[in-house]
């Protein structure tokens, strides 16, 4: 048997290793596109079948929750009268930081040149579109009343009244709602010539119509591809500064107050910086088990997870050193309540809480300085759970901490969250599942045309 004939893992079993690219040596056009679109026309396996079934259910339990929400209010909740941002606001940062992450990284790598985009672009923008739905989902539930959410976009009512400009509600309405058309296009755009692909590799006629009504008549000439790579590349220059703004809003939902420990001027820069650092997180977790599931061994190599382990070190870095300028700032400026403030991060009631936070965005990502940790599968999962896990408990000990710690003594509380609480976000995280498997099942998970350009330019492919 011929090296072209065999499939990634072959390839790998048969040579026992990669080359130094980021592509065996030994795989030409046609193993490529079979390793690939192999998942998409494979027959359902049980695990798959198991794990959207596990999936749906989170799905119901978060509609369940809505259903509560709708019908009791949002008593349901742990909020308080001074904790009045709870997990719902904190839990639509989280999203949709996981959701900027994706087109982010696809729109710099892409503008930089990075030839190892090639392979976790198309799940990492897949990822963006369902977290960043799943967060638009967060502030229309937050108000309690989300039949009212027409009160957000920007026309006046019948009384002539104007939105409130200053509400954080407008601002968000924007974000998401030009962030998640901006990243539909830009993944849609780069996934036509793969929809070709699997257009002329159907073998129902069903299947090939419906690819081929997606793909829009590509056929790869190269008048389409000098359009596609005008058109994307400029769609990737208008990303980076686009997610870094919608991010920034998210920012100043918190800093635009007069709140202690919010009004600062880092909190635009350091959320985007959170969402690159927890959404390459994400990238990683579900980077493992697609590799794996898919069997993708030969296209998403250990090179690539080492550059990604990279990018969470440097992430790491730059979080430590935000946490750190709080509390210099904070020592700095001699506001008592400020001071107050970082004294009840360490101590307070949510003490062991941020401690532990700390430890997974600050000491875990330590690891990547050494190379045998950024090329071990477990060890990148488990710090990609980690991370993922201290940025979460980041966006709730922002709400917890200061809500709970007013500039009035008198004013403190405790929040405690509720049953529906921890349901509505495990429900989202079941959303999010199920999409991805869909999206799995159906859609390429690596970019065919982009991993053939590499594979060429490598001198791998014949």
């Amino acid at each position: 048997m011929s090296d072209a004939s065999l499939s990634g893992r072959e390839l790998i079993a048969e040579h026992g290793r990669t080359r130094d690219g980021l592509m065996p040596a030994e795989m030409g056009y046609r193993s490529i596109t079979d390793e690939v679109a192999g998942a998409v026309f494979a027959r359902p396996t049980r695990l798959w079948m198991a794990l959207v079934g596990v999936s749906f259910l989170g799905v119901v339990l978060l509609f369940v929750s809505i259903w509560v929400l709708l019908a009791e209010g949002v008593g349901v909740w742990g909020i308080n009268s001074d904790v009045v941002w709870g997990y719902a606001v904190a839990n639509y940062v989280w999203w949709i930081g996981i959701g900027n992450a994706g087109t982010l990284i696809s729109s710099m790598l892409l503008l930089t040149r990075q030839k190892w985009r090639a392979s976790i672009n198309r799940y990492a923008e897949a990822m963006t579109l369902f977290a960043a739905s799943i967060a638009g989902l967060f502030p229309l539930l937050h108000v309690g009343r989300p039949w009212l959410v027409h009160f957000m976009t920007p026309y006046p009512n019948t009384m002539d009244l104007w939105p409130q400009w200053r509400s954080p509600l407008v601002w968000d309405m924007f974000a998401i709602a030009c962030y998640i058309l901006f990243s539909l296009l830009f993944w849609y755009t780069g996934l036509i010539p793969d929809l070709a692909t699997l257009r002329d590799r159907a073998k129902t006629r069903f299947v090939k119509v419906a690819y081929g009504l997606f793909a829009l008549g590509w056929t790869g000439s190269s008048r389409q591809w000098r359009a596609f790579d005008a058109y994307y590349y400029a769609m990737a220059a208008l990303g980076v500064p686009l997610v870094i703004s919608i991010h920034s809003v998210v920012g100043l939902d918190y800093a635009a107050t007069l709140m202690p420990g919010w009004q600062e001027t880092i909190f635009p820069p350091y959320f985007v910086v959170g969402a690159m650092f927890s959404g390459f997180a994400m990238v990683v977790t579900l980077t493992i088990p697609i590799r794996w599931g898919l069997g993708l061994e030969a296209i998403i190599t250990r090179n690539h997870l080492d550059a990604m382990a990279k990018i969470m070190l440097f992430g790491g870095l730059v979080m430590t050193f935000s946490y750190s300028f709080e509390w210099f700032n904070a020592w700095y400026t001699g506001n008592e309540v400020d001071r107050a403030h970082v004294v009840a991060q360490f101590t307070g009631q949510y003490w062991w809480l941020y401690w532990l936070m700390l430890a997974c965005n600050g000491a875990v990502p330590q690891l990547f300085w050494f190379r045998l940790c950024r090329r071990n599968l477990v060890i990148i999962f488990i710090a990609g759970v980690l991370i993922n896990l201290g940025m979460w408990l980041e966006r709730i000990l922002i709400n917890m901490n200061t809500l709970s710690h007013g500039f009035l003594p008198s004013t403190d509380s405790t929040y405690v969250p509720t049953f529906w609480d921890w349901s509505l976000f495990l429900g989202s995280f079941g959303l999010f599942c199920f999409l991805f498997f869909l999206f799995a099942k159906v859609i390429p998970t690596a970019s065919i045309h982009e991993i053939r350009e590499l594979a060429h330019k490598e001198g791998a492919a014949r």
